[in-house]
């Protein structure tokens, strides 16, 4: 119940300044930068703008340092081996089907009966021994030729060399001729050599054989 001459709150009035009041504050929540100090319900509502602080600007978080990678070292590719050049060459026919058969196997020396670790010793071949043909003592007398008789006429010297085959009895089988003054001196000395000289045998380990030997004959005036 109200009393006369007391001034009622007038609910439409009351209801317009509730929502203008609530608009306010929801604006005021969105944008923040309006702070409602003092909501009086019997008078109109006041409110003081209080500035805020901006944001601080972004901070730039450092970016990663990219790095040059080095290229891959290039994988090596198989080895392929080159394909063999064909070399010309002869052709080699054959009509025969038979495979070709190994010679025989030459038999092995048997082995010595002595044993031991050693190496096997070789025994070398001796060499014959030979001997060569001599004038026999008996008969050196003998081997001074005759003096042609055209050579001493003409008092004329001379020198015979000769090759005289010897055979195995001693005596001169072939007479040769190297060297001579005149065919009187050679002849002289071939006559000699053949019927009158005398030699001891060459021989090979102890046996008479036959051999070769060279002979100088010299036909001097002042001995004749």
């Amino acid at each position: 119940m109200a009393y006369q001459g007391q001034r009622g709150l007038n609910p439409v009035g009351l209801g317009i300044a509730i929502a203008i009041n609530g608009g306010l504050l929801a604006l005021a929540i969105v944008t923040a930068t309006t702070v409602v100090t003092r909501i009086d319900p019997s008078g109109p509502m006041e409110a003081i703008n209080i500035p805020i602080d901006p944001p601080p600007p972004p901070i730039d978080e450092p970016k990663p340092v990219e790095r040059a990678m080095p290229d891959p070292a290039p994988v090596p590719l198989p080895y392929t081996p080159p394909a063999p050049i064909p070399v010309p060459g002869p052709v080699i026919t054959s009509t025969d089907t038979m495979p070709p058969v190994a010679p025989p196997l030459m038999p092995l020396p048997p082995a010595p009966s002595a044993t031991g670790t050693g190496s096997p010793v070789t025994v070398a071949t001796p060499l014959p021994v030979l001997v060569n043909a001599s004038i026999d003592p008996r008969y050196r007398a003998d081997f001074q030729p005759d003096y042609p008789a055209f050579e001493r006429n003409q008092a004329r010297d001379g020198i015979v060399v000769v090759r005289v085959l010897v055979g195995a009895n001693g005596r001169v089988a072939a007479v040769e001729q190297v060297s001579a003054t005149s065919d009187a001196f050679f002849d002289a000395t071939k006559r000699r050599a053949l019927s009158k000289w005398r030699f001891r045998p060459a021989t090979r380990d102890g046996v008479a054989v036959e051999s070769w030997r060279e002979m100088t004959v010299r036909f001097n005036m002042e001995d004749s």
